[in-house]
């Protein structure tokens, strides 16, 4: 069963550039980060919400999606970037805490987990 629940704005996770993804990549048949073919029923398919881009004439979808295993490492990365730059994270961490972002994070690396 493909995992259907979208991931919410706030936890976007950065994708790599449309700029060299595969046509199977930016329509979500296949792992935006690995290349990883996602069937239509995979339980490892991951929706990573609908993503708008502008160009010359308008403005287009994507509907990426990713492997469980990649988008476990790219809320790593993300939730190591984010906690970085965050004055909410700095000030929590003296107290015990992160901001809630890094507890969302940290509970969609715990879902995805290998």
């Amino acid at each position: 069963m493909t995992d259907t629940r979208e991931i919410p704005d706030v936890l976007r996770l950065p994708l790599p550039s449309l700029n060299g993804q595969t046509e199977a990549q930016v329509r979500g048949h296949t792992c935006v980060w690995c290349g990883t073919h996602l069937g239509l029923a995979d339980p490892a398919a991951v929706d990573l919400g609908e993503r708008r881009h502008r160009r010359l004439d308008g403005r287009y979808s994507t509907f990426p999606r990713g492997c469980r295993p990649c988008v476990y490492d790219a809320a790593l990365g993300h939730l190591h970037t984010h906690a970085l730059g965050c004055a909410g994270c700095r000030e929590g961490e003296e107290k015990g805490g992160h901001c809630d972002k890094v507890r969302a994070l940290a509970r969609l690396m715990k879902e995805y987990a290998r």
